[in-house]
């Protein structure tokens, strides 16, 4: 398969930590290829997501390694360029949709922005597309909700919209922050079946953090576990359930009897 993005001894430092964020951590993803990072809190996944998008946040900074999208290392280019991957050809679903979502404007415009600023589409083209954006995430009487505001809609809903936004340029590559966490169990299983049908639909890659051993069972093509900033190990879904390598993953999937079905 091709690879779309290729990681290579990543390191996120913050000043005066007792040891990196991310530590030397590797991994590839492959088109059409779910990644599942999964490990407890702390061990480093969002800021890994993160700094693939170029949007580590400061005084932390990427002190090492290399970010490889199509061969360019990410960390290395400028900001205009990076706006320009962000939401065209790299999409981000945050565990919070406020993250992504401006309180202050239409959700329906504000898919419609992203569609007018990395298609260059008239107004009327990306209204057009946003509604069908919408649509395709199963927001209920879409051309309606396009004026809603955020307050208007449901957790659930806005994080539908949120998926809009991160989809709305059919990118090859969609980074899903523990996206269903901040929901309520009755629509977690929604979002999780809407991102497996776009995925499929579209053959993006996705790259899907969470600290979930239920949803990395039922996501992942491979799965990377990550302890204290490190890659603790990396394998196929059904290796890591069946045989897992390292005591920390055995430990893991014994704190969650039950819950893990890889079939």
């Amino acid at each position: 398969m091709s690879v779309l993005l290729d990681v290579r001894s990543l390191t996120i430092l913050a000043p005066e930590a007792p040891r990196p964020i991310v530590d030397a951590l590797s991994f590839s993803i492959a088109k059409g290829e779910t990644l599942t990072v999964v490990g407890e809190s702390g061990a480093g996944k969002s800021m890994t997501g993160l700094a693939v998008m170029g949007l580590v946040p400061p005084p932390l900074r990427v002190s090492a390694g290399e970010v490889l999208w199509r061969g360019r290392d990410l960390t290395k280019l400028p900001e205009c360029e990076l706006r320009a991957l962000r939401g065209g050809e790299i999409g981000m679903v945050f565990q919070e949709p406020t993250a992504a979502i401006n309180p202050a404007i239409k959700v329906g415009a504000q898919i419609a922005e992203v569609i007018r600023v990395h298609l260059g589409l008239d107004r009327a083209s990306a209204h057009t597309r946003a509604i069908a954006a919408m649509d395709r995430v199963r927001i209920a009487d879409a051309a309606r909700r396009y004026h809603a505001y955020p307050h208007e809609l449901s957790g659930g809903m806005l994080q539908r919209v949120a998926i809009a936004i991160a989809i709305a340029c059919e990118p090859e590559l969609l980074i899903a922050d523990e996206p269903t966490t901040a929901l309520d169990a009755s629509v977690q299983r929604g979002v999780l079946e809407l991102l497996a049908e776009i995925q499929a639909t579209s053959g993006m890659a996705l790259l899907f953090v969470t600290h979930n051993l239920a949803l990395v069972a039922e996501m992942a093509d491979r799965v990377l576990v990550m302890r204290d900033g490190r890659e603790v190990e990396q394998a196929g879904v059904y290796d890591l359930f069946e045989r897992p390598q390292a005591e920390y993953t055995r430990e893991l999937l014994a704190a969650n009897p039950g819950q893990v079905n890889h079939e």
